[in-house]
């Protein structure tokens, strides 16, 4: 993953808990970086052992890390590095996950690099949507319900979150069902 990624890791726990808060975190993981590059690759290594040593640091379940970054990255990260792409996502929450198959191909300009992960959308009905999610990368599904949280606080809308389908009960993908 790129530095951007860690970076927000980094920000996420600063911001919350302090930098010697974050100090902890990176002695625990055992990451030996002084400071992450934004828009250089990393080992995905890197960002599990750090998502864990949050999780064991903050005596809290990685699932509760990972839903907690999905909604920091895109309420913070997303809007502060990218806030031109998110706005024209669309006007509302409906319109922007309608247009999230497109977003990662734009990303793609700035991180050439990037390996992202892909989303499809079915089932689009007036107050609800099923949204896809196909990756390389295993274990990031509570991250994706994140980012989905965070996208409907960013457009002030209350949703409930479904998970149909999962890798890990043998599907090839994730499918979340997104109500509003």
């Amino acid at each position: 993953m790129y530095g951007i990624v860690n970076k927000s890791i980094e920000e996420l726990v600063v911001h919350n808990f302090g930098a010697d808060k974050w100090e902890a975190i990176k002695e625990r993981s055992g990451i030996d970086v002084d400071f992450f590059v934004s828009s250089e690759p990393y080992d995905d290594a890197i960002t599990y052992k750090l998502a864990g040593a949050v999780a064991e640091e903050m005596q809290i379940s990685v699932t509760d890390v990972l839903k907690t970054f999905g909604e920091w990255w895109i309420l913070k990260t997303g809007k502060e590095k990218y806030g031109g792409l998110m706005e024209a996502g669309g006007n509302n929450l409906r319109e922007f996950l309608v247009n999230l198959p497109a977003f990662h191909t734009r990303i793609m300009l700035i991180y050439p690099k990037l390996t992202p992960p892909e989303f499809q959308v079915s089932d689009v009905e007036e107050n609800s949507i099923q949204v896809h999610y196909y990756s390389k990368r295993e274990g990031l599904k509570d991250f994706v319900e994140g980012l989905l949280q965070g996208l409907a606080k960013m457009y002030s809308t209350d949703v409930t979150i479904e998970l149909l389908e999962s890798r890990d009960a043998g599907h090839d993908h994730e499918i979340f069902k997104v109500n509003w």
